[in-house]
């Protein structure tokens, strides 16, 4: 339901803007947990059921377990997910499974204080329990715990101001979401395959929601549960290139591998299992199909794109430019999806102070831009789990007229892009797409109708 309108009466061509907030709610609507839990759920152990995890589906998803899990059987366990993210029935009514809420993307002390709970709940398995770890996006910053070591003789670790301030900066650097968990990892008592370490003796089944591009479980919030294949100077190398600070000291405990993660082929992984229950290029069918039933071509381009945000909506506008005048390479009426991770590169500059805004808008303002109001094409971005980066929308619409109506209010593409300040262009022209937690993520969604 759209506003109260149910989207079977839409009409695409006049409703454009309705049309295309239904196709971002069938994605939703796809991923979300209690739809596609059920039918990966494990066999029950002969020992008791630990359920951990975190991410912003994770109270989704510990409510989903608890529901289909048998009344009779034991379950107990520790969730983490982002601040407001637990559905209002589950928080009305706690089940089985606790779940905490900490902050995201930068972690914080409710964060750091749930994590070393949920890593005190691993002591003590045995080869007869079973681990049931509950993973999406997100996680990265809620499970956390700064690593600790004992390099060049002194024993020490980094804090959760040193995370927090690496956070920030490699979340302002443009890095792409894989270099940003391969540093994580490293830098984590807990990510890259140490929890599942952790889990030892016992079963450990992970249940993923996938917010990366090409859903590699080891990257999934920087895979917790996964053997991880990148190494100590991989993480280094990326630090360089980005200019990132760390202390000399966990720059040293990269450099002698103190801080090497658990590899492919360590026996500690052996019998765990890793199921993708949810994944953008399923939720991108599902936007498909509705497309279709409204008799609109639609074409996916990949659920993997990276790049620039301004960027790829640059991109992505020369590509409706040219269905629209060239009828290539589609035929219009037609809607074009895509999916991935895009970055913002943050710039500051003197006497400029930033603004308000995320992945979503700021590819929404390379976009206008490079449409310049060209008739018959609306655009939809918004981020799949409500929240546009660290803002109260999931993104915007752009419309034929959204640069008309922005020069009639005093307001510039350019000057908001150079201050990253998509949610203050946006909202001035009430042309936000607000939902709040969607309770599930498969990260970025894009739809741009040619009509």
């Amino acid at each position: 339901m759209i506003g109260g309108m149910s989207s079977a009466s839409l009409d695409p061509r006049r409703q454009p803007r309705e049309f295309l907030r239904a196709l971002y709610d069938s994605a939703v609507a796809r991923a979300q947990p209690s739809q596609v839990i059920a039918g990966f759920l494990p066999q029950l152990p002969k020992g008791r059921t630990l359920v951990i995890g975190a991410g912003k589906a994770g109270g989704a998803m510990a409510a989903a377990v608890d529901a289909l899990w048998p009344a009779n059987a034991p379950l107990s366990g520790l969730v983490i997910t982002r601040y407001e993210h637990v559905p209002a029935a589950y928080r009305a009514r706690p089940g089985r499974i606790e779940v905490v809420e900490a902050a995201h993307p930068v972690p914080d002390a409710a964060g750091l204080a749930a994590t070393r709970r949920l890593m005190d709940l691993t002591q003590g398995l045995t080869p007869d329990d079973l681990v049931l770890c509950l993973i999406s996006g997100g996680g990265s910053a809620l499970l956390t715990q700064p690593a600790q070591w004992d390099a060049i003789g002194n024993s020490g670790g980094l804090t959760l101001d040193d995370k927090q301030r690496i956070n920030r900066a490699l979340l302002e650097s443009g890095a792409a979401i894989g270099e940003m968990n391969c540093v994580r990892k490293h830098l984590s008592a807990v990510k890259g395959g140490r929890l599942a370490a952790m889990c030892a003796p016992a079963r450990v089944v992970t249940l993923l929601i996938s917010d990366v591009p090409g859903d590699e479980p080891a990257v999934i919030a920087s895979g917790p549960t996964v053997a991880d294949a990148t190494s100590c100077a991989d993480a280094l190398a990326i630090l360089d290139r980005y200019r990132i600070e760390i202390p000399a000291a966990a720059r040293a405990a990269l450099k002698d591998g103190t801080l090497e993660t658990p590899k492919p082929g360590d026996a500690r992984f052996a019998g765990h299992e890793v199921h993708l229950i949810a994944a953008p290029q399923a939720s991108l069918e599902a936007a498909a199909g509705l497309a279709q039933r409204h008799g609109i071509e639609a074409h996916i381009l990949s659920d993997e794109i990276e790049g620039e945000s301004r960027v790829v909506g640059a991109l992505h506008a020369a590509l409706a430019r040219q269905v629209a005048h060239r009828g290539q390479p589609f035929s219009k009426p037609c809607v074009i999806l895509s999916g991935g991770e895009t970055t913002v590169t943050v710039q500051r500059r003197e006497g400029v102070k930033l603004g308000r805004g995320g992945r979503a808008g700021e590819f929404l303002l390379g976009c206008a831009q490079a449409l310049g109001g060209l008739d018959g094409v609306h655009v939809i971005a918004a981020d799949t789990d409500g929240i546009d980066g660290v803002e109260d929308n999931a993104g915007a619409i752009v419309t034929p007229d959204t640069l008309a109506r922005a020069r009639a209010a005093g307001l510039s593409v350019a000057e908001h892009l150079d201050r990253h300040d998509a949610y203050g262009f946006f909202s001035a022209l009430g042309d936000l797409v607000v939902t709040g937690p969607t309770f599930t993520n498969v990260n970025d969604f894009r739809a741009v109708l040619v009509c």
